[in-house]
């Protein structure tokens, strides 16, 4: 029972040993790894290498009887044990090279003598396959276990080369695996600066983020940015791409040819640009500089992916803050056309328009000039600038002459380097940067607004259209008060002679009662008007009207109103005027048309007075009296003046 027992644990324990032999013939599994063709040029060196250690590991005394080498199979001597005499040389040789061709063709073991020497050739296999991969030989001077020799040795060389190719093997896969780590750690790198870069929606941001991240990665490089955009964010190594010998430009072939480009310099320095695109156009390109022996071109697949990123992120950015810009300018065309159909007076509209532009553009100056098509001159409406205060200057003069010639806004960034023409406006002020638009109504110039700044190269491109649309806007505003103010004027003014109509009369007395402290009336009518029309015609008669208007409008001051009563009456209200004073403007007048009309005609006046002491103060009240005392005046006669008493 006992012998069964150390029988079967004996059993067992053979197992087990079997067992963790397998288990470390799994855990050494290289060891029946075997070359391939994509070995092939790496056999020489390895050949070689075994050879050296074969020769280290092997007695020197091995070596005293005979001569080792070694070939390839494609015939190419590899290497020898060389210490023959000279004599010697040229006939081992020559049996070397004989023996490897025997055994290159055969396939096995070859034995050739030439004189004195013996020489014996083996293949050497394969550890995977029966098929050689380079050949063995030995040459001694003496035939006796020379066969023996060679196939110990070649045997023994056999585990030196596996050896070594383990080593190179496994050397390998190390480097490898560090590549692979290596990677990963990149990619790593990568995604958390690509993830940095997305989280960005601010376009100073997205440019300080993306240098971070290179110069992390590339730690002793040397990293610039240049846009093609305008972008001031302080950091020295964002700057312009300015196109100037393209030849030899590295930056800018990279950003024409949209491929990255590298040199390198004299001083071994290596330079990489490369192009930043997004999906709808080029932004820019990175330049990298670094020393020649720190690049590895395995390096720009994730140089190529961050400049991807990068412009990426950068054109999210900036569609970001074009949006907020897009969105901000309608809300302020939004706020100014409000704004601006809240009044239908132009003076208001310029003063409004003036202090609205320099809020929104930050500006230092700005002109609103109008066209007086009857003088031919921009005369200007609105100026935070005193002394240009209703200034005119011609249609062809200065820059309200290009934009009146060309119907288009005008953008100057620097009025010192580029002066196109010559401005009072930018000379007295100072100025430098400038953006114009001209305000059309109907497709016509009717105004130039100009916006000026002390700064050079101070408004942008977007500046410059958000005036032009801002213009439309005003041009509207403008038109409509035009209308508006053409519209009251007929309103107000009788078509025939040109004087205000009755009701407007009567709204300013009103006025006027509750402002002054007294005023006067006169009424004048036409002496047999009737007669007139019968004899001459009605035409004659709406001259005669005319002619008389005409009189009372230059006998009159530029306050005073005058109006047609009705028929051939007509009216004249005098603010601040007393009756005796009222009573010599209307002698002036009556004198006036008995000597100007054609054909002759007379008129008589009524004047009536108002002051504040007046118990009833009316229009009525002063119309009546004024009527009275015209009733008088054709009763005594005519071509005369009488003046209403108070009751």
């Amino acid at each position: 029972m006992a012998d069964f027992r150390n029988k079967s644990q004996l059993k067992d324990e053979s197992a087990a040993a079997a067992h963790l032999a397998d288990k470390s013939n799994e855990l050494i599994w290289f060891e029946n790894e075997d070359m391939t063709n994509a070995d092939g040029p790496y056999l020489s060196p390895l050949l070689l290498d075994s050879f050296v250690l074969w020769q280290n590991e092997l007695d020197k005394q091995s070596f005293a009887n005979g001569w080792f080498a070694l070939y390839d199979l494609s015939l190419n001597f590899i290497v020898s044990s060389d210490h023959l005499h000279m004599e010697q040389h040229a006939d081992v040789r020559a049996i070397s090279d004989h023996l490897a061709a025997a055994v290159e063709k055969s396939g096995r073991a070859e034995a050739y003598s030439y004189g004195s020497l013996y020489g014996n050739a083996l293949p050497v296999m394969k550890r995977s396959e029966e098929r050689p991969f380079c050949v063995f030989i030995y040459i001694a001077a003496e035939e006796a276990q020379g066969q023996t020799i060679a196939q110990l040795c070649s045997h023994h060389f056999r585990s030196c080369f596996y050896k070594r190719f383990e080593q190179l093997f496994i050397k390998d896969m190390i480097s490898q695996q560090q590549q692979i780590e290596k990677e990963l750690v990149r990619r790593d790198a990568l995604f958390q600066a690509a993830k940095r870069l997305y989280d960005q929606i601010d376009v100073s941001s997205v440019l300080s983020e993306m240098l971070a991240s290179l110069e992390k990665l590339y730690p002793t490089s040397e990293v610039h940015l240049y846009l093609t955009q305008d972008h001031l964010n302080g950091d020295p190594r964002v700057k312009p791409l300015v196109f100037k010998n393209t030849a030899h430009d590295l930056v800018a072939k990279a950003f024409l040819e949209g491929r990255p480009v590298n040199e390198q310099d004299r001083n071994g320095m290596m330079r990489i640009a490369m192009p930043m695109t997004g999906k709808q156009a080029a932004y820019g390109v990175l330049c990298i500089k670094m020393g020649s022996e720190r690049w590895d071109a395995s390096d720009l697949p994730a140089f190529l992916l961050l400049a991807d990123t990068a412009g990426s992120a950068f054109e999210n950015a900036k569609l970001y803050e074009q949006s907020n810009l897009l969105i901000n300018e309608l809300r302020l065309i939004n706020e100014l056309a409000k704004r601006l159909n809240q009044s239908l007076r132009l003076k208001e509209i310029f003063q409004f328009v003036t202090m609205e532009l320099l809020n929104i553009f930050e500006a230092d100056h700005c002109c609103v000039l109008q066209l007086n098509k009857e003088k031919n001159q921009f005369i200007v409406m609105s100026s935070n600038i005193p002394t240009m205060s209703s200034e005119h200057f011609s249609p062809e003069y200065g820059f309200c002459g290009i934009v009146h010639r060309t119907k288009e806004p005008l953008i100057i960034s620097d009025y010192w380097n580029t002066r196109v023409v010559t401005s009072k406006l930018m000379d007295n002020t100072g100025s430098r940067s400038l953006i114009a638009s001209p305000i059309l109504v109907d497709g016509e110039v009717a105004g130039v607004i100009l916006v000026t700044h002390k700064s050079p190269n101070f408004f942008s491109y977007d500046n410059y259209k958000l005036l032009q649309v801002m213009s439309t806007h005003i041009g509207l505003a403008i038109k409509n008060a035009s209308l508006h103010a053409e519209v009251r004027r007929m309103v107000i003014t009788d078509n025939l002679t040109g004087l205000h109509a009755r009701h407007y009369l009567n709204e300013q007395i009103q006025n006027r009662q509750r402002k002054d402290p007294l005023g006067a009336l006169i009424l004048v009518d036409i002496d047999h008007f009737k007669r007139i029309n019968d004899t001459f015609g009605h035409q004659v008669g709406d001259r005669i009207l005319v002619q008389v208007s005409n009189i009372i409008r230059a006998a009159i001051r530029q306050g005073d109103i005058a109006a047609r009563w009705g028929g051939e009456e007509l009216a004249v209200y005098l603010p601040g005027i007393q009756a005796e004073q009222a009573y010599r403007i209307a002698e002036r007048i009556r004198s006036h048309v008995e000597k100007e009309t054609d054909p002759v005609v007379t008129v008589s006046c009524g004047v009536s007075e108002w002051t504040f002491e007046n118990e009833k103060i009316s229009v009525e009240s002063l119309f009546y009296r004024a009527d009275m005392a015209l009733y008088e005046a054709k009763h005594n006669g005519r071509n005369r003046i009488f003046v209403g008493q108070a009751n």
